[in-house]
């Protein structure tokens, strides 16, 4: 990691393997996924996922893994725990998560979790993240301390600062096996004899050669347990005089002779890890599928815990110095994919409900030609035809009229390139026909986009001349129509391709433009780093404004419509379930309702999924519903975009407060553009919740009845109720009709006299939206 910490250092590594180091403070090793296998002293740890394990200070370890685990480490210096644990030096901490008796799992698992904060607020680097991370150090630490404490030995007390005594127990602990001499070590470390021995019994408590003869013995350990070698094979190896010798000693410190303890504690045979030369194996990791990981940890093991640290703003608001703004309300369009879809009833249903709560005035359909709407004609005898090609799009035009919605149509230049007299043949067929029997009044509200992407093989000229031969064809039978075109246009160069700069010459013949934004086309979901995702911010609104800067240099002033567009989300259905977005969507159509004349929003999941057959699903568009009529984020954020009414008061980045008839109203939103990935099991995003104190002068004064809606993740958020009420037996439509009922905003009420000030506190979490409907009371 970069920015090394002096008092710790954390990181996420891929180790395959670690030379021969002594430890320098406590490491804590936390096997996130694959394998790790760490030689201590005497004996093989093998670490599997989730595994956790402690390397005290002055231990000799090595490490071998294989090539697809994922560590995080931590290390905590000497000198952070000498400043605030006088008893360190005199300490060992025996962590290890295979060997944890009952009643301390718990405490192992809050420091699981503690290291994975820790590693979030560190990825995260908010602005107080060094404080946050000294809290999470001290929390572990105070664990390991009341927990995992025991006596220590001579190895941990080694003072690290004198560099002269860790070189000779390094060299000790490297060459055990070969014959070491006092006088050779003197020699090798420029002392006298006399003065070494001494100062070695001083410093560790015991002398030369009994110290050497404790290492060899440690290391005598490990060939018993986890080598087949024979007893004697086992003391030449660690460098004892003879078999004998080698027997006594071990028996002297072990309490039973090495044949003994070999029977009682033998272990699956190890193969030692290789010679000490090989260069240290290991990579740092910076790849967003670690992340998912991360965030199993603070659920896996005990679903009680959560963070609610949160960071507090205050909000004045003076509205007797009011701003003074209209609330404009573009239209809503909502894709369907075909018209033939009105015919099923529970699209039907869904229609009329966000007509109803969301101002629905479009429905938007694609294939209006080569899809299943309209039939083939059939070939027969009767002299008049009783069938008609028509008789779907019939149905669907008339609940359509009857409802008060008309069409938005998207034509593509690709179906039209196929067979194209034969699809202006059919057009015109199915225009005349419409026209016939439902008159032009109805007709003139319908608006045709034509569309062709940014990456086109076709030519200017041949997109032009297509163009307005389908303009012509149109406006030859309803001049009223509404006949666009879709503009794709670059946020970073601020400008369309080659092949559309045609549409720039074309004014007199172009009722409105259509484009797309999504921010997800715009960031590379491989890089952890938040600076690449605050490009995104805002982005609705500023490639709005540069499409309407980019056109009027070029003297074109259109209505433009938001086809399809979207929040940051992630570029998988994945994430896009996990990350919880109201705030988002709301800010966002806050942010453009004055400059569009429409905002479009997929209808659901099944069909924006069954469009794709199978294939990978483009994230580009906000559905309103999911399975079974289920309300997303989208539905709801449009649901308070509409309740807003009166004369904007006051207005922030993110917060909107109008004044009518009734009294007023209050909309706080909490809105986060980060890495979607971040969001796995909402570990990464708690760090983001936010506790507001909004004080409000110049209210006029009485009584008031406050109506607050809350919407968040806990309460409307679709995907927490299915994921509360999973069953791995299946979910059936019981469990479905009650996700979809107690899936949404709550309620509070309260009733407040409100003087010349009024203040209060209201905790938001990532992403969430408070609504507040302050209703002046009649008394």
């Amino acid at each position: 990691m970069d920015e090394p910490l002096t008092d710790f250092q954390i990181s996420l590594k891929k180790i395959q393997f670690l030379s021969p180091r002594v430890n320098q403070g406590l490491q804590f090793i936390f096997v996130i996924d694959g394998e790790l296998t760490i030689e201590i002293d005497s004996r093989f740890y093998v670490l599997k996922e989730q595994d956790l394990l402690l390397i005290n200070r002055n231990q000799l370890f090595q490490a071998q893994g294989n090539q697809t685990n994922s560590v995080l480490v931590l290390n905590i210096s000497d000198s952070f725990m000498d400043q605030y644990y006088s008893e360190y030096r005199n300490s060992r901490f025996d962590c290890f998560s295979q060997e944890i008796e009952m009643g301390r799992e718990i405490m192992l698992d809050k420091m699981r979790k503690l290291l994975v904060e820790l590693m979030i607020t560190y990825s995260r680097r908010d602005e107080s993240y060094q404080i946050e991370m000294q809290g999470y150090i001290c929390e572990i630490l105070l664990i390991l301390i009341r927990r995992f404490k025991q006596k220590g030995t001579a190895i941990e007390s080694i003072d690290t600062n004198d560099f002269r005594l860790t070189k000779m127990v390094e060299y000790m602990e490297r060459n055990y096996h070969q014959v070491i001499t006092l006088e050779d070590m003197a020699k090798k470390f420029y002392l006298s004899t006399g003065y070494l021995s001494r100062y070695f019994k001083q410093k560790m408590g015991m002398g030369f050669s009994r110290f050497l003869m404790n290492i060899r013995l440690k290391h005598s350990v490990k060939d018993l347990l986890y080598t087949n070698d024979t007893i004697s094979q086992i003391s030449m190896k660690n460098g004892f005089a003879n078999t004998k010798s080698f027997t006594g000693l071990f028996k002297e410190m072990y309490g039973v002779t090495p044949h003994v303890y070999r029977e009682k504690h033998s272990k699956e045979p190890i193969d030692s890890f290789q010679s000490f030369p090989i260069e240290d194996t290991e990579t740092l990791i910076n790849s967003p599928e670690i992340l998912a990981k991360l965030g199993t940890v603070l659920t896996k093991h005990d679903q009680s815990y959560s963070n609610t640290e949160s960071r507090f703003e205050e909000l004045q608001l003076n509205v007797s110095k009011s701003i003074k703004g209209k609330i404009y309300r573009p239209d809503h369009v909502l894709i369907i994919r075909e018209l033939k879809e009105l015919l099923k009833e529970d699209v039907r249903s869904q229609v009329l409900m966000a007509k109803e709560e969301m101002r629905l005035s479009y429905v938007g359909i694609s294939h209006l030609l080569s899809g299943e709407t309209i039939t083939a004609d059939i070939e027969t005898d009767e002299e008049i035809a009783t069938s008609s090609p028509y008789f779907k799009s019939d149905v669907a035009l008339n609940f359509m009229k009857k409802n008060g919605l008309s069409l938005f149509i998207r034509i593509e230049y690709q179906e039209i390139s196929k067979n194209e007299e034969y699809y202006f043949q059919k057009l015109y067929g199915f225009m005349k026909h419409c026209l016939q029997v439902y008159g032009a009044s109805y007709l003139n509200k319908w608006h045709f986009l034509f569309y062709e992407p940014y990456y086109t093989a076709a030519e200017a000229m041949e997109l032009k001349r297509v163009y307005l031969k389908m303009y012509h064809l149109l406006k030859k039978l309803v001049p009223g129509i509404h006949v666009g075109v879709f503009l794709p246009f670059s946020f970073k160069e601020e400008k369309t391709n080659d092949p559309h700069k045609w549409l720039l010459t074309e004014g007199n013949h172009i009722d409105f433009i259509g484009y797309h934004s999504n921010q997800n086309d715009i960031i590379d979901f491989q890089e952890l780093s938040d600076d690449r995702f605050f490009m995104a911010k805002d982005y609705l609104k500023e490639k709005t404004a540069k499409i309407k800067s980019y056109l009027k240099k070029q003297h074109i002033e259109k209505p433009l419509h938001l086809i399809s567009w979207n929040t940051l989300s992630g570029n998988t259905r994945f994430t896009n379930g996990l990350f919880f977005r109201a705030a988002l969507v709301l800010k966002s159509v806050l942010d453009v309702m004055n400059e569009v004349e429409s905002i479009g929003f997929w209808i659901n999941t099944a069909l924006h999924e069954g469009g794709e057959k199978g294939q990978r699903i483009r994230i580009e568009g906000l559905e309103l519903f999911h399975y079974f009529s289920g309300k997303r984020p989208a539905y709801f954020a449009m649901m308070f975009a509409n309740r807003l009414n009166g004369t904007v008061i006051a207005q922030g980045s993110d917060y909107l407060m109008t004044q009518n008839d009734r009294g007023y109203q209050l909309v706080l939103m909490n809105c986060n553009t980060v890495n979607p990935y971040y969001s796995i099991e909402e570990a990464f995003l708690q760090k983001l919740n936010k506790e507001i104190l909004v004080k409000i002068t110049g209210l006029e004064a009485g009584e008031y009845q406050i109506r607050k809606h809350i919407f968040d993740k806990d309460h409307g958020a679709l995907y927490t109720k299915w994921w509360n009420l999973n069953s791995r037996h299946g979910i059936d439509w019981e469990i479905i009709d009650y996700i979809n009922r107690s899936s949404h905003p709550d309620l509070e009420i309260f009733d407040e006299t409100i003087a010349s000030e009024w203040s209060f506190y209201s905790y938001l979490t990532v992403n969430a939206i408070h609504f507040f409907d302050i209703r002046k009371a009649i008394i």
